[in-house]
C-alpha cells in the first residue's frame, strides 16, 4: 500500500475551516478507496504565528516541508498583518523556494451550477489557465526611496527570463496537447510593454514550432477579459504571466459560478520539490468563524492533489461525489444559493463518496 506524506497548512481566515473539511473528506475517501493512505502533518503557520513570533513560518520551514509529497494549503491574509508580509513570508516563500513555477487553475461549470453568463452551459466553459508562478510581476524586485517626501518613488520591476518563459510555454503546450481540443491562447500586453512582453511573444513563436498539432492564438490581456465573457467557447488552455493570469483566473472563477469553488495547483513539474495545492478564494475574514465558507474549492483542490500523486481513480471519485452534491442542490453553501454550512457540504460529499457506484 502506498503512503503519501501530506503537509497541511490551514493558514489564515477560512483556510482553517475549508482545510478541516477537506481533510475529513480525504479521510472518508481513504476508507472507500484501496491501495493508498495519506499521512497528514499539520503546521500552525500564518498570521497568528507572525503575531506571536514575528514570522509567518519559522526558520527552517522549507526544510521541514521538503520531505513531504505534497502541501495542502488554506489561505494567507489577515487584517492585523500587512498583506505583503502574509503573502511573501508564507505562500510566495513556499512557491518560490520550491520552484513551483506552474500554477494551474481549471475553470468549468460543475453539474448543477449556473454561470453568471446567460445561456452558457458546461460545453461552452471548460478552461485551464496556466500562470507563470516564479517570476514576472511577482519577482520581488524593486523598492522605495525618499519616503514621506513629495519625491517618494516606488518601483516593482517585472523580471522575465528566457528559461522561465520557455518552460511555462512548454508546460502549457503539453497540457493543451493532452486535451481533446488541443488549443492554446497566449496572453500578453506587448503593445504597451515592449520588452518583457515582446520577449514572451517571440519565445511563443519559437516554441510553437514543436507543437504543430496544437492550435494557437495570441491575445492582449484587456481583450482577453472581453473574450472570456462574450466568447467563452473559443477558449481551452490559456498561458499568461504571473499578474495577468492571477487576474484572469479570478474572473474565470466568478464566471464558473463562484470564487468559492475554484482550485489551484502550484506545481514543480520535475518533482524536485513538493507541489502545493490550494483553493484560490483567500482568507475571507468577513465570514471567518461563521462556519459558512464554501469548501468545494478546497475539495476540488484535494482532487487535483490526488491526481498529481498518481491516484487518478480516487481523484475521479472525489470529483464525481462533488458534482453529485452540486447537481442535487440540497447541500449547497451560501455563495451558491444554499444554506448549508461548511461541514454540512463536506458531509454531503462524504455520503456521496460512500454511495458512489464502482
Amino acid at each position: 500500500m502506498k503512503e503519501y506524506r501530506i503537509a497541511a497548512i490551514p493558514g489564515d481566515g477560512i483556510g482553517a475551516e475549508v482545510i478541516e473539511a477537506g481533510l475529513r473528506v480525504l479521510d472518508a475517501l481513504q476508507e472507500r478507496e484501496e491501495g493508498f493512505r495519506l499521512a497528514v502533518d499539520s503546521f500552525p503557520w500564518g498570521s497568528d504565528h507572525y503575531l506571536e513570533h514575528g514570522c509567518m513560518m519559522p526558520e527552517g520551514g522549507l526544510q521541514a516541508l521538503e520531505k513531504f509529497d505534497a502541501i495542502y494549503f488554506g489561505s494567507a491574509g489577515d487584517p492585523r498583518v500587512p498583506d505583503h508580509i502574509t503573502l511573501w513570508q508564507l505562500r510566495l516563500a513556499i512557491c518560490q523556494g520550491f520552484d513551483q513555477y506552474a500554477n494551474v487553475r481549471p475553470s468549468r461549470l460543475l453539474d448543477g451550477i449556473s454561470s453568471p453568463l446567460r445561456g452558457v452551459g458546461p460545453e461552452r466553459l471548460n478552461w485551464i489557465i496556466v500562470r507563470e508562478n516564479s517570476e514576472g510581476e511577482y519577482s520581488g524586485i524593486g523598492g522605495r526611496s525618499h519616503r514621506g517626501t513629495p519625491l517618494e518613488v516606488g518601483t516593482d520591476v517585472s523580471v522575465f527570463t528566457r528559461k522561465g518563459v520557455e518552460r511555462i510555454m512548454r508546460f502549457a503546450f503539453d497540457l493543451a496537447r493532452s486535451r481533446p481540443r488541443k488549443m492554446l491562447t497566449v496572453v500578453t500586453k506587448s503593445n504597451a510593454q515592449r520588452h518583457g512582453m515582446v520577449m514572451w511573444d517571440e519565445i511563443f513563436e519559437i516554441v510553437k514550432a514543436d507543437y504543430g498539432d496544437v492550435k494557437t492564438d495570441k491575445m492582449l490581456v484587456d481583450a482577453m477579459t472581453t473574450r472570456m465573457v462574450l466568447k467563452p467557447e473559443s477558449i481551452d488552455v490559456v498561458v499568461a504571466t504571473n499578474l495577468h493570469a492571477d487576474i484572469l483566473s479570478d474572473l474565470a472563477a466568478a464566471l464558473s459560478g463562484s470564487m468559492g469553488i475554484a482550485p489551484t495547483a502550484n506545481l514543480n513539474p520535475e518533482g524536485d520539490y513538493p507541489s502545493m495545492f490550494e483553493p484560490i478564494h483567500g482568507s475571507a475574514f468577513d465570514i471567518t468563524g461563521q462556519g459558512i465558507a464554501n469548501p468545494i474549492g478546497a475539495l476540488w483542490t484535494a482532487s487535483m492533489m490526488l491526481e498529481h500523486l498518481g491516484e487518478a481513480a480516487a481523484a475521479g471519485r472525489l470529483m464525481t461525489a462533488i458534482e453529485r452534491v452540486t447537481n442535487a442542490g440540497k447541500a449547497l453553501p451560501r455563495d451558491l444559493g444554499g444554506t448549508a454550512t461548511t461541514l454540512e457540504v463536506a458531509d454531503a460529499v462524504i455520503a456521496a463518496i460512500h454511495g458512489a457506484n464502482d
